[in-house]
Order: structure tokens, then sequence, then C-alpha cells
């Protein structure tokens, strides 16, 4: 497995200074539509180069309540333009690209969790912010990643030790959540992101063998993430080598890391669009990819090109629709104070 850097999809011009020509087209169309560009982590490189902006669900979602600007052009997938919607719904949400959806929030319908819902009642539903609107107007808390345990041990606090709780929809993530917090009463929807799911632990046993000493950071929707606590339950991967962490968390690391100077291997555990912006961060790092070919095509269609088109013609508008919106919002907000 070699970990020489990896091919980044887009249409950018391969010509260096005809990518650096349409990089300043983009920024020069920024400024003119007054438009704030955010970008998620796993966004192609020639995005994030442009973007005002680059973090995780949980940042882009606080970025966005608090932007100036009367544009958003949102570089991510569907959902996420909804959720900024929803935070700022007197700004303009552009989505250079429509059919950038995901996996992780097609694997449950409104209906799917009214149902579920019905068969538990009195149960407060936390639903990864990896969602549509529709879902996240059904629900009490929404969660990240990145804070997913937090808002589980708020709401055991809020609600008592025996409350019940219906985390969904990812299962590998609801399944981190219950083991650290260790609440037994948690119903867990059989969701996934294709892209995580597909992280095996035949994966990482392979990249163990082929880079030892290597330090794992691992996000904790992946399809590994048990096989690789049960290597540190025995004693077979030092704990202290192994994180659980979102893309933010991974950034902060790969920050720490670069200041320490220690020059190191990292596997990496997530969506591959992630070692750009962790190279970036720390150049004198290893960076890893725990399965090269784990790339989420939804993430990759928003190109520089699309985006360029998106903010020269005001083209791609997401608009949740208000009575949606204000009963979406609630869980977000819920979320976003828990962790602000």
């Amino acid at each position: 497995m070699s970990a020489e850097p990896l091919p980044m999809a887009g249409e950018a011009p391969a010509d260096p200074a005809a990518l650096e020509e349409m990089k300043a087209e983009v920024r020069g169309l920024a400024a003119d539509r007054g438009a704030v560009i955010l970008a998620h982590n796993y966004q192609v490189p020639e995005v994030q180069d442009v973007a005002d902006f680059v973090g995780d669900s949980l940042a882009l979602s606080q970025k966005a309540a608090k932007v100036d600007e009367p544009v958003i052009a949102f570089c991510g997938v569907h959902f996420m333009a909804e959720t900024a919607s929803i935070l700022a719904p007197d700004k303009t949400v552009l989505l250079p690209d429509h059919d950038a959806g995901c996996s992780l929030a097609d694997s449950i319908t409104p209906e799917q969790l009214a149902d579920w819902q019905s068969r538990h009642p009195g149960a407060i539903t936390v639903m990864y912010v990896n969602t549509t609107a529709a879902i996240k107007a059904l629900t009490d808390y929404c969660c990240t990643s990145s804070n997913a345990k937090a808002v589980v041990e708020h709401v055991i606090a809020e609600h008592g030790p025996d409350v019940e709780i219906l985390f969904g929809p990812d299962m590998f993530l609801g399944a981190y959540v219950q083991k650290t917090t260790g609440h037994a009463n948690m119903r867990i929807w059989d969701g996934e992101c294709h892209v995580h799911a597909g992280i095996r632990p035949s994966d990482i046993t392979e990249v163990r063998a082929e880079y030892p000493g290597a330090e794992f950071l691992i996000h904790p929707e992946c399809g590994c993430v048990t096989s690789v606590m049960e290597y540190v339950a025995a004693g077979d991967v030092d704990a202290e080598n192994v994180q659980m962490l979102s893309t933010g968390g991974m950034m902060k690391y790969a920050e720490m890391a670069e200041a320490d100077q220690k020059g190191r291997q990292v596997i990496v555990a997530t969506e591959t669009g992630m070692l750009y912006p962790l190279s970036q961060a720390a150049p004198d790092v290893e960076f890893i990819p725990a399965n090269r070919e784990a790339s989420c095509r939804y993430m990759k269609m928003i190109t520089l090109e699309k985006l360029r088109d998106s903010l020269r013609d005001m083209t791609g508008e997401v608009k949740v629709a208000p009575e949606l919106a204000e009963r979406a919002r609630l869980p977000i907000e819920r979320m976003v104070s828990i962790t602000a």
C-alpha cells in the first residue's frame, strides 16, 4: 500500500496557470456577489483552496449561523446546504450541484422515523446532522461525529439515567457512542455511510502490517471501529496511538502534530479527501489512507468550475420552507449550544 498523494477528482484545469486563473475568477465572483464560500474537509483540493472557511459538519453549521455576507456558497452535500438555510434563513444559500447527496441521509425517511418513534413513545430522538430537513423536523437533538457523545450525555443528564434514546441513522457511530457512554437504553438505526462503512477490519489489518509503528486516526462512522477497539483491548495496538476523531478533531491533531515537529506516520480511516487538509496543516507528517478507495462521489461532485458557474449565474439555491425550517431549527440549535 503506497502512501503517495492520492489523485483528486474534479474539473479544474490541468494547466497550473489556468487553475490559478480560475481560482482568482471564483474569488472575484464571490466578492462581487457578497458571498462567503464554505467547504467541507472532503471537498476537492482546489475548492478548499478558494474557500473562506473549511471544516466539518459542526463547524460549518456554526459558521453558517454567524456569517454576515448575504450569500453562502456551500461546497458540500445537500443536507449541509439545507442546514445552512435553516440556520441562516435570510441568506441566499447556493449549492453548485444539487445532485450532491448523501447515502447516510438517504438511509432513513420521515415515514420510517415516525414509525420508529411511534413504537417507542417517550423516547428522545437524537439524529446525526447527516439527515434531511424533514428528518431534523422530527428530531429532539441533532449531533455530529465530534459531539455525539456529548449530546447523548446531555440527554442523559437532562432526562435521567434510564431515558430511552433513539439514535440514528449511522449504526457505527451509534455503537461507538453507546460503548463510550455505557448507556444501555439506546436503540440504534441500521444505517451507514457507504464510504465509511467500506473501511473494514481487513483494511486495518493490512495497513497495520505495512506500517507497524503508525498512529491511528479513525472516524467513528467507519466499519473498522469495533475491530480497532478490540485491538486496543487486547493490547495489540497501543491505546495512546489510537484516536477516534471527527474530521474537525483530525485537523486539530494535525496542527498539534506539526507543532510538536515529531515527524510521524499516521493512518487515517475516513474519506480520502481528508488527507489534503491534513497534509496542508502538517506537511512533515506522513498521512496514510486506511483504504485508498474510500472516496465519496457525492462530495466530489462540487468542482471549481461548478462553483464558478453557480456564483456567476446565482444558480443552485437551496431554500427550506419556513414551516419546516422552524421545526428543524430547534434540534440543530440544541446541538450547537451544547458544544458552543
